[in-house]
């Protein structure tokens, strides 16, 4: 038996728990917590997990039949259930198959929603002088229908039968069941949460009032089926599926669409949704051209791709390059396709690029973005380093070589807030030993956070920041002073005993664009 889940002191009634071999697998539902197999360091083990998605076990329509049958699998493993780690990072979230979950041990059901100042608080206070939301859009519908009728139909009428029901908005005709009142009205009051009007008042609909509305005075004829017929589940599986990320993000976004991506000879796992066509989703393997970063659903379409393709380097203009590292300036309004392919890959893990060369070409490692011309003077909008270059020191080179741009166009810059934690560890290191190493370079042991910032690029605040967080400042005499430590010192190296790549500057050929007073005004 687990352990009783621990309620907080908020929640009026803890999640129901049923003991194991109470349940079996079909009543599992979205939102439960259940024990489930996952390989461990020591062998496999026992961990619980909240279940995100469920499907059923997809076929992938671009593999070849093997010529062997296998034998049979488990009854459980016709479906696969999508779920996250307890305490673990969002992305090693993962679909498992049923057969994996531990049915024996206890199953936490998602806690019940409350419905407090819902109903029972009585009447809602309306705005004097105002009408319901809810009355005045279909007030506005049913003036819009009688201003323009329906056409009579060209055929002749039979008997005395009503003409048959032209397609009308869903809006305009419509009688809400009385199950289905409770939740019309709880998606009004949220609409009416975020709508002010001109006077700043706000707009709040009663209760109890009644929704149905007849356009005409013909007896009612079978209607379509309701809204609510279409669950939660099968919207999400839609909208996840065909790469919508205009809808629910925040649903969508957090089951996974792609299970392992093949990148020339590197197979990598993808971390996070990416919004690839719905044709795409649920594949195995998705195979990504690294040149052009065209994406393909088997090997053999990406073998008949490369016969054709004649990329070997991103396309854009070669702005630095020192023995096998290249840097690539490529413009998002030039390369559309090529950019849009980049975002959907990175999105998979998370433009100026870098590549690094070999004898085949230019292979990417990491890229960031940045925009011409900031507002808030950041220099980096998004950065990523490949998972399979990851660990190698590919991504303090690339915001090493960002801080030497804004050292070209004679700028403090800075990373769009906020970070993602791999990114804030990233920062982190690079301004401690870029300002521990200046420190150390200075000959009379004198200098301001001033003149660190003029001689790195790096803003005030994150200097401010990081001396805080190594605990550099001391009080003395009246005054604060940066002081080394003993600790720092040791940790820093040990760092620099890592060897690195690093940038060096007089190989850096490049200029910051220059704009007009217009084409500042207007958005270049």
């Amino acid at each position: 038996m687990s352990p009783p889940t621990p309620s907080s002191a908020g929640d009026a009634t803890p999640p129901p728990v049923s003991p194991g071999g109470t349940y079996n697998i079909q009543t599992i539902t979205v939102g439960c917590k259940i024990y489930i197999r996952r390989p461990g360091p020591d062998g496999e083990e026992e961990r619980l997990a909240e279940i995100l998605s469920i499907r059923d076990k997809p076929v992938n329509a671009y593999g070849r039949k093997s010529a062997t049958s296998s034998g049979p699998s488990a009854p459980e493993d016709q479906w696969e259930f999508f779920v996250h780690w307890d305490s673990f990072n969002k992305r090693l979230d993962e679909w498992v198959s049923g057969s994996r979950l531990v049915l024996s041990r206890d199953l936490e059901w998602p806690r019940p929603k409350t419905t407090d100042g819902k109903k029972g608080a009585g009447p809602v206070q309306k705005a004097p002088g105002k009408a319901p939301r809810s009355l005045l859009k279909k007030a506005t519908a049913n003036a819009a229908m009688i201003a323009s009728p329906t056409p009579a139909p060209s055929t002749p009428m039979i008997g005395d039968y009503a003409p048959s029901p032209s397609p009308v908005p869903s809006p305009l005709k419509r009688k809400v069941r009385p199950d289905d009142e409770e939740e019309e009205e709880e998606e009004e009051e949220e609409d009416a949460e975020g709508d002010m009007d001109a006077e700043g008042e706000m707009d709040i609909d009663g209760e109890g009032e009644i929704e149905n509305f007849e356009l005409s005075l013909q007896e009612s004829v079978p209607e379509p089926p309701p809204l609510s017929s279409f669950s939660k589940e099968q919207e999400i599986e839609k909208l996840r599926t065909s790469g919508s990320m205009t809808q629910s993000v925040s649903e969508i976004a957090r089951v996974k669409n792609l299970n392992r991506l093949q990148i020339g000879k590197h197979e990598v796992d993808a971390w996070y949704f990416s919004p690839y066509p719905k044709e795409y989703a649920h594949i195995p393997i998705l195979y990504i051209c690294e040149f052009c970063l065209s994406f393909f659903p088997s090997p053999m379409m990406l073998s008949r791709h490369r016969l054709r393709c004649t990329l070997l380097h991103p396309p854009g203009n070669e702005i630095y390059r020192y023995d096998d590292i290249s840097f690539y300036e490529i413009d998002g309004k030039r390369q559309l396709t090529w950019c849009r392919n980049l975002s959907l890959l990175s999105k998979c893990f998370l433009d100026q690029n870098q590549a690094r060369r070999d004898s085949t070409g230019c292979h990417m490692v990491g890229y960031f973005s940045k925009e011409k011309e900031s507002a808030e003077n950041y220099n980096v909008a998004c950065i990523l380093t490949l998972p399979q270059h990851q660990r190698h020191g590919y991504g303090k080179l690339l915001i090493e070589f960002s801080y030497e741009l804004s050292k070209k166009e004679q700028k403090l810059g800075s990373p769009e807030k906020p970070l993602s934690d791999l990114g804030l560890l990233g920062y982190r290191a690079y301004w401690a030993e870029t300002i521990i190493d200046l420190l150390l370079e200075c000959p009379d042991g004198e200098i301001s956070v001033d003149e660190i910032a003029q001689r790195t690029s790096i803003t005030h605040a994150d200097i401010m920041n990081t001396c805080t967080t190594l605990q550099l400042f001391k009080h003395f005499k009246g005054q604060h002073i940066l002081c080394l430590n003993n600790a720092v010192l040791e940790k820093h190296q040990k760092n620099k005993v890592k060897r690195r790549p690093r940038i060096h500057p007089e190989y850096l050929k490049w200029k910051p664009p220059v704009f007009t007073r217009d084409q500042l005004r207007f958005g270049w």
